[in-house]
């Protein structure tokens, strides 16, 4: 079973187009060891030709051009992305689906109804692909159900809903439902591994702490350093709770909770924001991950399971 990350950085990627943080700065002047970063997405396959892609990112056409495996070339108009799954309705997260628009069938979209209704209604997206390739919906259950997305066999996967706020622009801001956000257990049921997906994680509980224990892999959420990082910078007045993320110093972020894990769990960070101190690679905030044996993601890299 392969994974390849395919964009590992927040909304905006890495260095930001209208960013001149210390970090971004830094990547457009070469002054900061670090890589630029497309916008998060992942895609999974058991085959290494039918692609489930994870997240639609408006870097989508990019990440295919620099993914080869994306493009099998088999026919004139070819594609190994089989189907899309959508974590959430953020722009940065399903944007991209109106770039996948010139296929010949309906585009096979994994969703919970939730996120189908939001980007159905409040932000049209589906009624826009109907006047081209349309899409064909399949719900997500949220009852811990394994699933096999159509076209990738050999895959199983199940939603996990977590709590978080859907999108600003959706009509249930502030009034968060389960299905707004999910993470994502990826099944090998040939080896019987799992990996965890949670690109958006704002809260552990004792279930989730419990499923990420018994995986080869948890890939999660690497937004910020510190819970008032955006307020410190002056490019926000919120705080990473707010906004969804768990930071992740301090007493029970990220870093705390990922060191419960058994040492055999690999652990990922992904979904990183242009702020975050751990993109420039010899940070003290990235040796502090390397003490604790945690990876930060990049474009390009390749977990099997």
């Amino acid at each position: 079973m392969h994974i390849r990350v395919l964009g590992s950085a927040a909304g905006g990627g890495f260095p930001q187009w209208n960013c001149n943080c210390a970090n971004c700065q830094g990547l457009r002047a070469g002054t900061v060891k670090a890589r630029a970063r497309t916008q998060s997405s992942i895609a999974v396959s058991a085959n290494g030709q039918d692609w489930l892609l994870v997240n639609a990112s408006p870097d989508v056409l990019q990440q295919v051009r620099e993914h080869p495996p994306l493009q099998p070339a088999r026919a004139v108009r070819d594609s190994g992305i089989a189907a899309v799954l959508l974590m959430d309705a953020q722009i940065d997260h399903v944007t991209g689906l109106l770039m996948l628009r010139e296929r010949s069938t309906p585009l096979p979209l994994l969703a919970t109804p939730e996120v189908l209704s939001d980007i159905g209604n409040a932000l049209p997206l589906t009624r826009v692909l109907s006047h081209y390739c349309g899409v064909a919906e399949h719900p997500l259950p949220l009852d811990g159900r394994a699933i096999e997305p159509p076209g990738v066999p050999g895959l199983q996967v199940v939603a996990v809903a977590l709590d978080s706020q859907p999108p600003p622009y959706s009509p249930f801001r502030g009034r968060p439902r389960p299905g707004d956000n999910i993470g994502l257990l990826l099944k090998n049921p040939q080896s019987g591994a799992q990996v965890f997906y949670a690109p958006g994680l704002g809260a552990l509980t004792p279930a989730l702490r419990a499923l990420m224990a018994g995986c080869h892999t948890v890939l999660v959420d690497g937004t910020f350093w510190t819970e008032d990082e955006m307020i410190r910078l002056g490019l926000s007045k919120k705080r990473a709770a707010e906004m969804g993320h768990l930071p992740q110093s301090g007493p029970g972020g990220m870093l705390s909770e990922l060191s419960r894990l058994p040492a055999s769990v690999r652990k990922v960070l992904i979904h990183i924001n242009n702020t975050n101190p751990i993109l420039i690679e010899d940070s003290p905030e990235r040796a502090e991950l390397v003490r604790h044996g945690v990876e930060v993601a990049h474009d390009g890299m390749v977990i099997h399971f």
